[in-house]
C-alpha cells in the first residue's frame, strides 16, 4: 500500500471569529493575526515535501492556504467538500445571542457534515494515493473528517485551533 498523508489545517483567525459571528459558508477575510498564523504553519512546513494543496473553497482558507503554499511553488486546488458547516438561518449571527433559540430547520446535520467528509477522504484516497496532501478547512469540518477517520463521535474530537495542524495517515 502506498503512504497518503493528510496535513489537515484550520484556517487562520478570521474577522468573525474574534467578533463571534457564525461564518458558515460565507467568504471570511483572515485578521492580521490570522495571516500571521499561516506565515508560522508556511515557515514550520517550508521544507518538508508537500506534493498537493487542496483547501475549501472559501475566502477564508483559500488565502490561508495560499500563504502556506508559497515556498512550495505550488497551485491551490479548491473543493466546496471542505466548506465550514451550512449554518442556515443562523449563519452571520452572534453567537452568544443564540444559546437557547430553537435551530433553523435549514442547518446543515452532523450526518450531512460526516457523508461530506466521507466524499472528501475517498477522493484523496482516489487521486492522490501515496502523496502527501495538505489540506486547509474549518473548524467543524475537520472535527468531521477527524471523526470519520479515527471512527469516533464528533463531539470526542478536540477542537482545532485556527491554524493548527494535525497530521493523519490515509490508509
Amino acid at each position: 500500500m502506498c503512504n497518503t498523508t493528510l496535513l489537515l489545517v484550520r484556517h487562520g483567525e478570521t474577522v468573525d471569529n474574534v467578533n463571534q459571528i457564525l461564518q458558515g459558508q460565507t467568504p471570511g477575510a483572515l485578521t492580521a493575526k490570522g495571516e500571521e498564523q499561516a506565515r508560522q504553519v508556511r515557515d514550520l512546513l517550508r521544507n518538508e515535501t508537500i506534493d498537493v494543496f487542496i483547501s475549501s473553497d472559501l475566502k477564508r482558507s483559500i488565502d490561508t492556504c495560499r500563504i502556506i503554499a508559497e515556498p512550495h511553488n505550488k497551485p491551490v486546488n479548491t473543493t466546496p467538500l471542505l466548506r465550514e458547516r451550512d449554518w442556515g438561518g443562523f449563519t452571520g449571527l452572534f453567537i452568544p445571542d443564540l444559546k437557547d433559540k430553537p435551530w433553523p430547520n435549514d442547518v446543515e446535520t452532523l450526518g450531512q457534515m460526516k457523508e461530506r467528509a466521507r466524499r472528501f477522504l475517498q477522493l484523496l484516497r482516489r487521486e492522490y494515493a501515496g502523496k502527501t496532501i495538505l489540506a486547509v478547512g474549518h473548524g467543524i469540518i475537520n472535527k468531521a473528517i477527524l471523526s470519520v477517520h479515527q471512527g469516533i463521535p464528533m463531539n470526542e474530537i478536540q477542537k482545532m485551533a485556527n491554524a493548527e495542524v494535525r497530521q493523519l495517515n490515509l490508509e
